[in-house]
């Protein structure tokens, strides 16, 4: 593994690899048991997105491996004022160890590995967004001590978590079923990848899809830069693609609530199954953290 692009690009074997070291060092770090791995290592971490759970938990992962990270944001790059992709990865090449980017295009993330000489770590693209279910494979197993075999049911748009979950949970044996309306499904490519090489179904129909699911999962129905989208998207989502009671009903009795936050209560989850089911995602949450030093030690040690 050079680099985590898309999960698309890993093997079953390496995912469960990140997973096992990801679960060494969540143990190690509970422990106050030092692993400075990465010392005297730095890490880019370019952000054309904010967020509040990336950056915080790269930040402080760099840290705890002994390494530094650097915040550089649109407004500390020559990117954001018209330098080419390929130079600025050129040049940060000689300085960084790795290089960690939430940005809009998956094609940005991809010429960054490209054109680089070092490891790429995709934080967040609108396409993909691996790190994230990484750590809810890590919640996932935690919480059911095992991944094959499980259900998952993701509800709500087809977006870039969705992509992901598809992509990491068929590699992992789980079944993977996807709520969505017609016209939000996830991309097209994938979907037909998965059903090829697994259990998977889409449909618009909620209560379908969450049958029998040992975990069901949800997101905004509006992602960021989508948000003057939020009026048109919520006509069609309302009432209908939330996880609520009433699903949580058809799923089975002990099945997990996952969502990758920030929520919208009374939206896409309601405030008591969010609240019910706080401790998995916040568990999920604070797996970032682990999950993610784990794919920087793969990569830059």
């Amino acid at each position: 593994m050079k680099h985590l692009l898309k999960l698309a690009d890993l093997s079953a074997d390496e995912i469960l690899d990140i997973l096992n070291l990801a679960d060494q060092l969540k143990y190690e770090r509970n422990n106050n048991i030092e692993h400075h791995i990465l010392k005297g290592k730095t890490l880019g971490m370019i952000f054309q997105k904010s967020s509040t759970r990336t950056r915080v938990s790269f930040e402080t992962g760099m840290y705890q491996l002994g390494g530094q990270a650097l915040f550089l944001s649109n407004r500390d790059l020559q990117i954001g004022r018209g330098e080419p992709v390929q130079d600025t990865a050129r040049v940060l090449s000689r300085y960084l160890d790795g290089i960690m980017i939430r940005t809009f295009e998956q094609s940005e993330v991809e010429d960054f590995a490209k054109y680089g000489s070092i490891p790429i770590i995709n934080a967040l693209t609108d396409y993909a967004h691996p790190c994230q279910v990484l750590a809810d494979l890590q919640t996932i197993r935690e919480h059911k001590k095992t991944l094959a075999g499980l259900k998952i049911c993701y509800i709500g748009d087809g977006n870039n978590m969705t992509n992901s979950i598809i992509a990491g949970c068929i590699k992992m044996g789980m079944a993977v079923s996807v709520g969505c309306p017609k016209n939000y499904q996830p991309d097209a490519a994938l979907m037909q990848w998965a059903a090829e090489n697994g259990d998977f179904t889409c449909t618009d129909d909620v209560f379908a899809a969450a049958k029998d699911a040992d975990v069901l999962y949800t997101d905004v129905w509006a992602s960021m830069g989508q948000e003057g989208e939020f009026e048109a998207r919520k006509a069609v989502f309302e009432g209908v693609y939330q996880i609520n009671d009433k699903l949580m009903s058809v799923a089975r009795s002990d099945a997990m609530v996952l969502h990758c936050l920030p929520a919208h209560r009374g939206e896409e989850i309601t405030a008591e199954v969010f609240e019910a089911h706080a401790g998995e995602i916040f568990d999920e949450a604070e797996n970032r953290l682990h999950a993610q030093k784990a794919v920087m030690v793969r990569l830059m040690a």
